[in-house]
Parts: C-alpha cells; sequence; structure tokens
C-alpha cells in the first residue's frame, strides 16, 4: 500500500465546505491538564491547509476509553482549548458528539470556522463501527478526511463507516505514515535494517515473519530475546519466556537461515535478582543465565555489535527497546541503539510507544527521518496488514 493511490487534502476541493476530520488527539492527561500535546501538534499541517483554503472544519476525535458513556473527565473540553491557543481562534466545543449542539453549530460555521465534537467514544456505536451513527457523522458534512493514523488499525464509526457515505480523503499525517513506513517495505534504501524490541514475540510474529522477507538484516533486543534463547535450549532463569511461541521463534531463526538473512540476537545481557529498579544485577553471556535470574537489557558487548551492525544501513525501522528503558539501570541497550541509529546517514523510522519516547528523551528526535504517532498502527502496517482507517479512503 503506497500514497498514490489514495487521494490526499490536496486531491479534493474543500472551498466553502464542511470537511470532517477525524484527527488523533488521544493526548496525555493529568488531572484534567494535558501533560503532552505532540498529537495535536501533529494534526496541524492539514487543518491549517483546510483553514487557508476555505474549508469549513468539523473536527473529531476520541480521548481514553470512556466505554461508550458520556464521562466529563474525558470530555474534549482542555483539547479546544489548546488548539484555540495553537491556531490563535477559537476552537468551539460541541456538547454533544452528533446531536443538535453538534449539528447547529456545524450549520453555523463559516470558511475558515473550526469546531470539534465531544469525544466520539461518548457514543456506544462508535467502536462497533454502527452504521447509524456513521450516517450521523457524514450528515454534519460534505467530505471526510482522515488524519488519525494512530486509530487507523480500528474499524469504527469515525475512522471508516463515515467513508461509506462522504467522498474521502487522507490527511498530511497519514500520508506521511505511509509515503514513509510503505516506502521503507517498498522501495528501501538498502541495506534495509529492522531493529524489534519490546517484551512479547507475540506481538511481533507477524512483524519478523513479513520483515524477514523484506529486510537485509533483523536484530532483536528487549524481552522477547529470552524467547528465542529459551528456543536455542539455553538456560533463561527467570527472564520473560513466551512459551507458546517457542516453536515459533525457533522456525524464524530457521526461515532467517534458509533465507540468508543477518538474524542477531543477544550475545550479553544485563541480568538482575528481580523485577526492580534497584535491584542487584550484574552482565553475563546468553548461554549462561543463572537460575533466579532475569534479564533486563542487552549487554554492552551487544550494545556495541548492534551499533556496528547498523553503522552502513541506508533504512532502518525501530520498533520497541532493548530493556527496560524507562529504569536508567536498564536503558543502557536502548540509549546504545538510540545513538547508534542518530549516527547513520539512514533513513530512519521509529516506530510509535517506547522507542519514540527513548528518541525524545535523549534529544535525538530531530535526528530521525521520521517517528511514527502510532505504535499499533505501525506494527500492523509493518505486518503487511491493510488497515481498515486507510483502506476505506477513495482512491485518486
Amino acid at each position: 500500500m503506497s500514497t498514490l493511490n489514495k487521494k490526499t487534502v490536496e486531491d479534493i476541493e474543500v472551498k466553502g465546505k464542511k470537511v470532517l476530520v477525524r484527527c488523533d488527539f488521544n493526548v496525555k492527561m493529568e488531572n484534567g491538564v494535558i501533560t503532552s500535546d505532540k498529537r495535536i501538534v501533529a494534526s496541524l499541517p492539514t487543518i491549517k491547509y483546510l483553514i487557508e483554503n476555505g474549508a469549513k472544519l468539523i473536527l473529531c476525535s476520541h480521548l481514553g476509553r470512556p466505554k461508550g458513556e458520556v464521562n466529563p473527565e474525558f470530555s474534549m473540553a482542555p483539547v479546544a482549548a489548546r488548539l484555540s491557543e495553537l491556531l490563535g481562534k477559537e476552537v468551539k466545543l460541541a456538547c454533544d458528539v452528533v446531536g443538535e449542539c453538534a449539528q447547529k453549530l456545524a450549520s453555523e460555521l463559516n470558511e475558515g470556522d473550526v469546531m470539534l465534537l465531544e469525544n466520539v467514544r461518548f457514543e456506544p456505536g462508535e467502536t462497533k463501527n454502527d452504521p447509524e451513527l456513521s450516517k450521523k457523522f457524514a450528515a454534519l458534512a460534505d467530505i471526510y478526511v482522515n488524519d488519525a493514523f494512530g486509530s487507523a488499525h480500528r474499524a469504527h464509526s469515525s475512522t471508516t463507516g463515515v467513508a461509506d457515505y462522504l467522498p474521502s480523503a487522507v490527511g498530511y499525517l497519514i500520508q506521511k505514515e505511509i509515503e514513509f513506513i510503505g516506502g521503507a517495505l517498498e522501495a528501501p534504501k538498502r541495506p534495509l535494517v529492522a531493529i524489534l524490541g519490546g517484551a512479547k514475540v507475540s506481538d511481533k510474529i507477524g512483524v519478523i515473519n513479513n520483515l524477514l522477507e523484506k529486510c537485509d538484516k533483523v536484530i532483536i533486543g528487549g524481552g522477547m530475546a529470552y524467547t528465542f534463547f529459551a528456543a536455542q535450549g539455553y538456560n533463561v532463569g527467570n527472564s520473560l519466556v513466551d512459551s507458546e511461541n517457542i516453536e515459533n521463534a525457533k522456525n524464524m531463526m530457521a526461515k532467517a537461515k534458509e533465507l540468508k538473512k543477518d538474524f542477531l540476537l543477544p550475545v550479553d545481557n544485563i541480568i538482575a535478582t528481580k523485577y526492580d529498579e534497584n535491584a542487584e544485577h550484574m552482565t553475563i553471556y546468553s548461554d549462561s543465565i543463572p537460575d533466579g535470574w532475569m534479564g533486563l537489557d542487552i549487554g554492552p558487548v551487544t550494545s556495541e555489535l548492534y551499533q556496528k551492525s547498523i553503522k552502513d544501513a541506508g533504512t532502518i525501522i525501530w520498533n520497541g527497546p532493548m530493556g527496560v528503558s524507562e529504569w536508567e539501570n536498564f536503558a543502557n541497550g536502548t540509549v546504545a541503539v538510540a545513538k547508534g541509529i542518530a549516527e547513520t546517514n539512514a533513513i530512519s523510522i521509529i516506530g510509535g510507544g517506547d522507542s519514540a519516547a527513548a528518541i525524545k528523551k535523549l534529544g535525538f528526535a530531530d535526528k530521525m527521518s521520521h517517528i511514527s504517532t502510532g505504535g499499533g498502527a505501525s506494527l500492523e502496517f509493518l505486518e503487511g496488514k491493510e488497515l481498515p482507517g486507510i483502506a476505506c479512503i477513495d482512491e485518486k
């Protein structure tokens, strides 16, 4: 799937039209205060383009998990306030999602005006992709634009259903995600290297299998490495092992060998006596983890090996930390990989979640070509799955 066959905001005439834009405003909040507005900022290019081109904007998003009920804790009011500041103009908040209040505000919009619907997940039909709710969304507008990559892997009323009833296009954010991730998979600058970490093998089986076909090198770290060690018959002590996927781990290593692809696993690890940031810890080789100890990070030899392995990469895809990166004692592997990527000339694509957080925390964000806004969506994309929120958009 590449961008080129889907309509973008620049392919549609928006002047004087009411445009419903699905954004990803699922921001981090504490006590009703937004602690990070990066998702709001990421939506600005699309919003500003539509304002400048005379559209009447109706924005919508979910926030948290209100489970189909109106819950003031998950109101979009703080988002409307922050958006008003960022745009330098008032963003009116509807007091409902598709009810009389939203309909009235939508009918009063002038060109360049912006309103925001209340949390779409206040509607019980949203997550069920209820056609009746989708029709109500569609009745508010003339055109639908999806710019919520973080929700593009979910078939909900506001992400896919509404596109059945309105002409549709993608916004700049989704366009950028498809160009970078799709481009890396379809026509990468080689060598293409994938670095996969995180806790569970089960989350990444499809991804590893798809990437083994496309990559020149796959590098494994994080908690899931121990399942691969167990598959080789190593003692892993109390390390995290996904026992249901030991066979899959064996098959993936065999597949890599058969395809003559480099498949790198940690050679040493930082192990601890318990899952605690201040636990007693030491460095040990992968085949000799003693009973009662657990692996919580890749070791220094592995860190150096991984940095060398990516040095000449043309494209790097990184998804998932190398250890328990939120704890200082077990963050060195993740830091080393982040530094290693920052020092290459490769096109670097960072999957959402913990890898993105690590990159930002270390101040390397501007050294990366692309940091994805959607953890789950980027994983499914890397797995080669079609994302419903993109599949539903009109072809060019």
